[in-house]
């Protein structure tokens, strides 16, 4: 059974975390609340479209929270004595209230992304309380780094269990199962990617990485292609799957190194092969990495020498 198969369905909202207050009952769910820990306080109508846009987005954003912070929804066409008295002019508005005072706030609509940011910022370094899901994805990123798939993976699990439309989580998992050779969970992983969120650059990394494991299985070994290129340094095409062959061997300076010897030589080779394949390689290896810096950069340095 996969991570994945063993999560299950994201989990309905604590209870407790999110509830309705009254004009009598803010100064309880509020102020003496925000003193235990962060509150949001929602004010909203039943007649604002944007109000009912928003609401599943916060819910969702602090029942992730898991207990960091919660959320009081407050009616201000039942009770407007403590929307006037604060000045809210335009709903929704989402005020955060920290040890009995107002800490910070937000108008509108905003989108997911940004409420999450939002709590994000409002509990960061809070003790006690369960880590968020940015904190979460950070931790399995660090692990997975560090060479521990199946750490990293349980820990994106986690995070499926909770959202399991999360890009970022099931890009990570997918990523775990091909450290470990599991191309085949890894592929059904990526299928489970909402269609519009195929193109984010952290799936697109992983499927790179397949693509390229599967390009190499089709090749011969590395020591009788590097013959194939010494008895004539003009193959391009075995100079190409040496470069791939290379990859998958983690000798990424060697791969760039005869990709750029092809887009020397000949730069429209197979429709400008030799540098998409690069593109590619950059792509699976990430912005950040080592390898993906330099060869920008000696690539660079041939484009515009």
């Amino acid at each position: 059974m996969t991570i994945l198969e063993q999560s299950g369905a994201a989990p309905q909202a604590a209870a407790g975390l999110i509830k309705e207050t009254t004009t009598q009952s803010f100064v309880k769910d509020v102020i003496e609340e925000s003193k235990i820990q962060p509150v949001l306080i929602d004010f909203w109508a039943p007649w604002c479209g944007p109000c009912r846009t928003l609401t599943p987005i916060i819910e969702k954003a602090v029942t992730a929270a898991k207990g960091k912070v919660k959320l009081v929804k407050m009616n201000i066409d039942e009770y407007p004595e403590i929307p006037g008295q604060m000045g809210i002019q335009s709903i929704p508005a989402v005020i955060a209230f920290v040890n009995g005072q107002p800490a910070d706030g937000f108008m509108g609509a905003v989108p997911e992304s940004q409420v999450t940011a939002f709590i994000d910022k409002l509990t960061a370094g809070m003790p006690g309380a369960e880590p968020t899901a940015a904190e979460l994805l950070q931790e399995a990123e660090a692990i997975l780094a560090e060479g521990d798939p199946a750490t990293a993976a349980s820990i994106y699990g986690e995070i499926i269990a909770a959202d399991a439309a999360s890009v970022l989580a099931l890009a990570g998992l997918a990523r775990c199962y091909v450290e470990t050779g599991a191309l085949e969970q890894a592929r059904q992983t990526l299928e489970l990617v909402p269609a519009a969120q195929r193109e984010d650059a952290a799936v697109k990394a992983v499927q790179a990485k397949i693509d390229l494991i599967d390009q190499a299985s089709a090749l011969g070994p590395v020591t009788e292609l590097e013959q194939k290129v010494a008895a004539d340094p003009l193959d391009h095409q075995a100079r190409f799957d040496l470069a791939i062959a290379l990859n998958a061997a983690n000798k990424r300076d060697e791969a760039i190194s005869h990709l750029l010897e092809i887009f020397k030589r000949d730069r429209k080779w197979d429709d400008d092969g030799a540098r998409k394949q690069l593109i590619q390689f950059f792509e699976a290896w990430g912005p950040t990495d080592e390898a993906t810096l330099d060869g920008r950069k000696r690539l660079s340095t041939i484009l515009f020498s």
